[in-house]
């Protein structure tokens, strides 16, 4: 069987595992921007608990291998909590783990707003709930996107771990697809090709075009 051959017969299998894939990344994203901003802004708070309840869940999951964590939510979580199925287990661990890194780029984008910014909120008598949502956070994500935009590639490369776990994304096809064919080069190397599409194609021009439109409403060129 030739290359052209081996595209042919796998492609189906190919675009189901992308399909996966995408699904994985997408409610993986979902879950890592929501707890990286709840977690940034708790890092803020003058409160000891609240700031150490972030410190706590940022540390460890930023501390301990991703790996381990897919196995501790999927294998090892039922014995103490809830069961999860395979598919969720994975977005959930690839969420909570990106979503630790994603916290500290949340409080410092947040600290990068100039001081001035705060003052003339403070000075205008807004709340802080009107302050952050009206003047901090939209200047804020403007610093933010470029960070974040190399973190969801790492969150995309993250995602090929839930394959260990049998959710039938990308890299789980690749792998059956190898072990029946034993064609290593041609199974591998279209993985690595849609895995750098994907990035390059999506991500990449995507996060772009958010940060053009945050800098065109931020007024700068």
């Amino acid at each position: 069987m030739n290359s052209h051959d081996f595209l042919v017969k796998y492609a189906p299998r190919f675009v189901e595992g992308t399909v996966t894939t995408f699904e994985q990344f997408f409610l993986a994203t979902g879950v890592a921007v929501v707890l990286a901003t709840v977690a940034g802004m708790m890092l803020l708070t003058p409160s000891r608990i609240i700031r150490a309840t972030a410190i706590t869940y940022v540390e460890l999951f930023r501390g301990t291998s991703l790996l381990v964590q897919l196995y501790w939510i999927f294998f090892a979580m039922p014995i103490v909590g809830p069961s999860l199925d395979k598919f969720t287990a994975g977005f959930i661990a690839v969420g909570l783990n990106l979503g630790a890194y994603g916290a500290n780029l949340v409080k410092g984008a947040i600290l990068a707003v100039p001081r001035g910014q705060w003052e003339a909120a403070i000075a205008i008598n807004m709340s802080l709930s009107r302050r952050m949502v009206r003047i901090i956070l939209p200047q804020a994500v403007a610093i933010m996107l470029p960070a974040w935009g190399n973190l969801l590639i790492e969150l995309l490369k993250a995602t090929a771990l839930v394959a260990l776990i049998s959710v039938t994304d990308l890299m789980f096809e690749v792998r059956q697809i190898n072990n029946e064919t034993f064609k290593s080069a041609e199974a591998f190397g279209t993985a690595l090709i849609i895995y750098f599409v994907i990035a390059r194609l999506v991500i990449t021009p995507i996060m772009q075009r958010f940060e053009k439109i945050m800098a065109l409403k931020m007024g700068r060129s």
